[in-house]
């Protein structure tokens, strides 16, 4: 399968040697982490050999500990993300790429501004059950795979993944094409694991490790946009018209900056 020409190979795509890869990437031992989660090390010993699959209270136990976010360890272990750890409202993710859109055009000052509204906007109660994953996300274990999962972690489907990028690395495919990586019909090349590591408040080196994709050489320079990971993150969580407010609130700081 084209999905296994490049990074993992198959039975390395499993939660237990994405771990591995990472803990060496990190020079952390195992035994360091176990006591760090406080954790017998040997329910970590048999997930990092692949002779029993992760528990969710241990990959909750893992995310801080790890520094990722909690929803992305259940990407990492190819496990569909708690209800609790998904966005409130599903149908808000269209709406990011414009955010975003709006956000680049902004001075680093007003961008900030920006990230503090964002931060501010309190966090709105789930008013709907958590939609069921879509079949054409139901993606075979691989490296796209997870990428694209932890893009879906931060309410963005194929149509927002492709805007996004669009907007944030001028890499401009076709939303269905973000598909064909998910599900390793499309190569995961290390210039497009970079693209991916701007989008994700993940380090590059981190998602090389996780993926088994090394990273490119240095050459062409990824765009500066100021903390857009951050801000994907963050807008995760806000309703549809949160968002609308957000985008308003860009345009008036392009038009009406503050005063210094």
């Amino acid at each position: 399968m084209v999905g296994d020409i490049v990074g993992e190979t198959v039975g390395e795509h499993d939660f237990g040697a994405r771990l591995r890869r990472l803990l060496a990437h990190r020079r952390l031992r195992p035994t360091a982490l176990a006591r760090h989660v406080d954790v017998p090390e040997r329910e970590l010993t048999v997930v990092l050999h692949g002779t029993e699959a992760p528990a969710p209270p241990l990959l909750r136990r893992l995310a801080p500990a790890l520094g990722l976010h909690t929803a992305d360890v259940f990407a990492i272990a190819g496990t569909d993300t708690p209800d609790d750890l998904t966005p409130v409202d599903a149908t808000a993710g269209r709406a990011i790429p414009r955010v975003l859109q709006d956000a680049a055009a902004l001075p680093p000052q007003q961008y900030d501004t920006l990230r503090r509204y964002v931060a501010s906007l309190p966090q709105a109660e789930r008013t709907r059950p958590v939609p069921e994953t879509p079949p054409g996300r139901r993606y075979p274990p691989g490296p796209g795979a997870l990428l694209m999962s932890m893009l879906h972690n931060r309410n963005l489907n194929w149509p927002a993944i492709a805007r996004t990028f669009g907007t944030v690395t001028y890499r401009y495919w076709a939303a269905s094409t973000f598909g064909q990586v998910g599900h390793g019909r499309k190569p995961l090349t290390p210039d497009l694991l970079a693209d991916y590591a701007v989008l994700l408040d993940v380090p590059a080196d981190d998602l090389s490790a996780l993926t088994g994709i090394p990273l490119p050489t240095p050459g062409t320079p990824k765009p500066d946009t100021p903390a857009v990971a951050v801000l994907i993150w963050e807008l995760r969580r806000l309703t549809v018209s949160q968002l609308h407010q957000v985008t308003d609130t860009a345009k008036a700081l392009r038009t009406h900056p503050p005063d210094d």
